[in-house]
């Protein structure tokens, strides 16, 4: 009894290795060489692993050398698309492509928090997650298959369907950026109220009211202060957006 416990363990155990080859497999559009990058990409903190040597066995790591890998291979691309461009504009314009906000939508688009295995529920994520374990394969991938590898993969996930440096240009990265930078020039006075304001479900939600000149301009809840400061930002600039667009 004990033995087939074991066989049928062991088949359990290589038949989900099976499944998670073949879905990163289709996610990155070529044969992984050494499965445990990726499930080290894959892996919350909350998990508690450690590889042979003892060492934490999650995604923060990788995550940071994804980080890096989009930042040097979207650098080359600007480069080489946008020979007009000074340092200024290649560099505005490869903060809006690895924005987290779109970093959270290329995670989002395929499905990366699905995988992830943790001892945390998914709710209890915060929307970063998304790009995090973007940002995770990416550096999974480098390890896997090199700067060329990595590139590909960046090329037909990122490049290809999302970078169009005409759009791009016209896209806000930050309004609140832009809200400071007005007043700033216009010489008004802005002030961000920042409060708790939390609801009955059990989660910790940040007010805020954007006041310019003494007048609330415009409020906003979300469950993180830059969050919700971002939020009446946004909708103040749609307030002003004519005259903010002349600066």
């Amino acid at each position: 009894m004990r033995l087939l416990k074991k066989i049928f363990f062991k088949s359990s155990q290589l038949s989900e290795v099976g499944n998670f080859f073949v879905t990163i497999e289709k996610i990155i559009g070529f044969k992984p060489i050494t499965l445990r990058y990726y499930e080290k990409a894959f892996t919350h903190r909350s998990s508690n692993k450690t590889d042979d040597n003892g060492n934490p066995m999650n995604y923060e790591r990788l995550e940071f050398l994804g980080d890096s890998m989009l930042s040097s291979v979207i650098a080359a691309h600007l480069y080489n698309e946008a020979p007009l461009g000074d340092e200024g504009y290649l560099t505005k314009m490869r903060s809006k492509i690895v924005s987290r906000e779109h970093l959270n939508e290329l995670g989002r688009d395929l499905n990366l928090i699905d995988l992830i295995e943790s001892k945390v529920p998914s709710s209890h994520f915060g929307e970063n997650i998304h790009g995090n374990i973007f940002e995770a394969l990416v550096g999974a991938i480098f390890l896997d298959k090199g700067y060329v590898g990595c590139e590909q993969f960046i090329q037909r996930r990122v490049i290809i369907p999302y970078v169009n440096i005409a759009r791009l240009e016209g896209k806000v990265i930050s309004y609140k950026s832009l809200v400071i930078e007005w007043c700033q020039k216009e010489k008004k006075q802005f002030y961000f109220d920042v409060f708790d304001d939390n609801g009955n479900d059990g989660k910790h939600y940040f007010g805020v009211k954007l006041s310019i000149d003494d007048k609330v301009i415009a409020k906003s809840r979300a469950t993180s202060k830059k969050k919700a400061e971002e939020i009446a930002a946004k909708r103040a600039y749609f307030a002003f957006q004519e005259r903010i667009n002349k600066i």
